[in-house]
């Protein structure tokens, strides 16, 4: 970088590019060296959210991700893939929480108008949205993965047309605030972990019909219910370890 040059930049306005806007009080900006280009080795993401609405689960392929909560409350929670525990971490005003780069992670907001800065050591930062895997991997691959119904499948997917970013998404037609208790119940120590639930080898014939306990809606495919907010880790752990794969999605 030529500090000399009359285009050095050493100042921006981080409102002034929005990544994404789901409503007035649910929104993201972002900054990089795309807007800064004296920035270096650093970007970050301004993240305003309401009562219970998600920074949806993805990955950052090629950055750390710091987590500082400006205002209000969240519950972040990550996937050690080395433990294979689910981790929920509750961050208040001055708080952080720090996601390895590459693990599985997301955040909900516990109060009205949080406000998180999410720090990345990375000059662009990469990330791959759940959202972006359920709409892009076909629905038979899907089925005959995890002996699924490719029909079910297909309905409960089909209203996931695009990156979600915040959930639920602003077209969902039933918009409840999760009670409290249903929130992830974050560790009780700084340090600890929850338990780890131990690896069983499923055994089962494929069926084809495989029964969904949530009520159906006809405008958006499904009623969000408190699901989402897990209060326990239920993740089946795998026995190896995966490489991540694709190419990724840049901001």
């Amino acid at each position: 970088m030529d500090y000399t040059l009359p285009t050095t930049q050493f100042t921006y306005d981080v409102n002034q590019n929005q990544l994404f806007k789901k409503d007035e009080n649910n929104y993201i900006n972002s900054l990089s060296i795309k807007q800064l280009n004296t920035l270096g080795n650093a970007s970050l993401l301004d993240i305003y959210l309401s009562t219970g609405n998600v920074v949806e689960p993805h990955i950052h392929q090629n950055a750390t991700e710091l987590v500082y909560c400006i205002r209000g409350s969240a519950v972040v929670s990550l996937i050690n893939p080395f433990t294979n525990e689910l981790l929920n971490f509750r961050i208040n005003p001055g708080q952080v929480a720090n996601v390895p780069q590459g693990w599985w992670h997301y955040e909900i907001a516990t109060l009205d108008n949080t406000h998180l800065l999410a720090i990345f050591d990375a000059p662009v930062p990469e990330a791959i949205f759940g959202s972006d895997i359920l709409r892009l991997t076909p629905a038979n691959v899907l089925a005959h993965t995890y002996c699924l119904d490719e029909n079910k499948v297909k309905e409960t997917l089909a209203p996931i047309q695009k990156t979600v970013f915040i959930g639920p998404p602003a077209d969902c037609a039933t918009q409840v605030s999760p009670a409290a208790e249903n929130m992830p119940k974050p560790n009780s120590q700084p340090n600890a972990q929850p338990n780890s639930q131990p690896y069983v080898q499923m055994q089962y014939a494929p069926s084809p019909e495989h029964i969904y306990p949530d009520p159906m809606n006809s405008s958006y495919g499904h009623t969000p219910n408190t699901a989402y907010l897990p209060s326990e880790s239920d993740y089946t752990p795998y026995t190896v370890q995966r490489p991540l794969i694709g190419n990724g999605w840049r901001y």
